[in-house]
């Protein structure tokens, strides 16, 4: 049984007009398709007020930039990185190349092939996101990505100085000072001088998001990206202050972030919405953060751990906390979370923003279907095969005729004939009667 205490009520203000960010997007991608680098600088003046001489930034100007970092900032920066690296060449080696000989003479086998390259997308604008830099340049590089292209745009005018730093170390090939949807539709399409990638990764507002939804098919993305959402599991242990600043620390992204709370305690859900209370006014991000949780906000009272982890499963939340006394339970019995954040001493924004996870994660339900950016993202599973012994091909030339003709392939059958008949002597008819020579 499940009681409510707080109830998502979104307001009109905080919904985007799809319709319009669609036609929006739209417009600009065919324009850049169209008129390439030109349509790129009309955009990025437009919308950026930026028009460098290049859009691409040098290697000597990135390490000069990187100089001019604060040490502690570069070091933070360095050592974020090589967990992000250290947790994908984990993934990386846990992915298994084989082959095998399933019956003699027939050998399968598998391989990991890496995109040849990617663009990464890194958000500025008020929230300059310098750790997906980390996410999915560190990232594509150890999956042996040859090529990766990033793009993030100006703030107010400026180099985002760390952003660049970041970009620069992880091992980005070009970085290009541009942002929104024409960077995305440059990258996706290719112009006089950036050129088309394979694969796009990388958060962005409502119209990259809907830029990259749109341009899919011609070229790959990590996934459909909507607004970022937390959902906190807590039961009466949990620390109701801990659960608000929990809660608020993801509700800041944007307006329109859910932030959900499901509980065992009643007393500790209306303690941790007084504790909201109290925490927004003081936050510099109350701008964002009130709005999202006076609109996106919901408190759930559920009587067992198990109605907790079976309702916080129907929402497949992107970023799944559990403040409970016996965290690792979720492992066992939840099923639909992009991540899981187990016990008080992990917080989302660990996750966010240095333990070595990937947050780029599915939102919107669509844990139900997918996982998070990771290092099998950039690589191809394919697979191969080779016949060697002629006996085995007789074999499935004799079967693969069979069902080839049962679907009514003939020409499938014919391929599977012609073997059965080389290797084994097997009949074909048909053929004596179209040889030639």
């Amino acid at each position: 049984m499940s009681k409510q205490l707080k109830a998502e009520t979104p307001s009109d203000s905080v919904q985007h007009d799809q319709s319009a960010v669609g036609e929006a997007v739209r417009s600009v991608i065919e324009d850049v398709r169209n008129r390439g680098d030109a349509a790129v600088r009309h955009y990025s003046e437009k919308f950026d007020s930026w028009s460098p001489p290049s859009f691409l930034l040098d290697r000597a100007a990135a390490e000069e930039i990187v100089d001019g970092l604060p040490p502690q900032v570069v070091a933070d920066i360095v050592e974020v990185q090589q967990n992000v690296r250290e947790f994908a060449q984990l993934q990386l080696e846990s992915m298994r190349e084989f082959e095998v000989e399933t019956k003699p003479g027939v050998h399968l086998g598998q391989k990991h092939l890496p995109i040849s390259a990617t663009g990464a997308y890194v958000p500025g604008g008020r929230y300059p996101l310098t750790a997906s830099a980390h996410m999915t340049v560190v990232t594509a590089k150890v999956a042996g990505v040859e090529r990766v292209t990033a793009c993030t745009p100006p703030i107010r005018g400026e180099i985002p100085a760390a952003t660049v730093a970041a970009l620069h170390l992880a091992g980005a090939d070009e970085i290009y000072l541009l942002g929104g949807i024409q960077a995305v539709a440059a990258l996706a399409l290719g112009t006089e001088t950036i050129g088309c990638v394979d694969l796009i990764a990388g958060p962005g507002n409502a119209y990259v998001a809907e830029a990259k939804r749109q341009l899919f098919g011609e070229v790959g993305i990590d996934l459909f990206a909507g607004p970022t959402e937390i959902l906190i599991i807590a039961d009466e242990h949990a620390d109701p202050f801990i659960v608000a600043v929990d809660l608020l620390s993801q509700a800041e992204h944007g307006p329109d972030s859910p932030a959900i709370l499901i509980t065992t305690s009643e007393k500790l859900g209306r303690e941790a919405m007084a504790h909201v209370e109290r925490l927004l006014p003081g936050m510099s991000t109350a701008d964002m953060a009130g709005p999202a949780w006076r609109d996106h906000g919901q408190v759930h009272v559920v009587d067992t751990l198990e109605e907790a982890f079976s309702l916080a499963d129907s929402f497949a939340s992107e970023h799944v906390q559990v403040l409970t006394q016996e965290p690792r339970l979720a492992l066992e019995q939840m099923r639909h979370y992009g991540a899981l954040f187990l016990g008080e001493g992990t917080c989302v924004s660990y996750g966010d923003k240095v333990i070595g996870t990937n947050h780029v994660l599915p939102t919107r339900g669509a844990a139900r279907y997918t996982g998070g950016l990771w290092v099998g993202k950039y690589l191809r599973t394919v697979t191969y095969q080779e016949v060697t012994d002629p006996a085995a091909s007789a074999r499935l030339g004799e079967l693969c005729g069979r069902t080839a003709r049962v679907e009514l392939f003939e020409g499938h059958a014919r391929s599977g004939d012609v073997r059965a008949t080389k290797y084994a002597g097997a009949p074909a008819p048909w053929a004596d009667a179209v040889r030639v020579g």
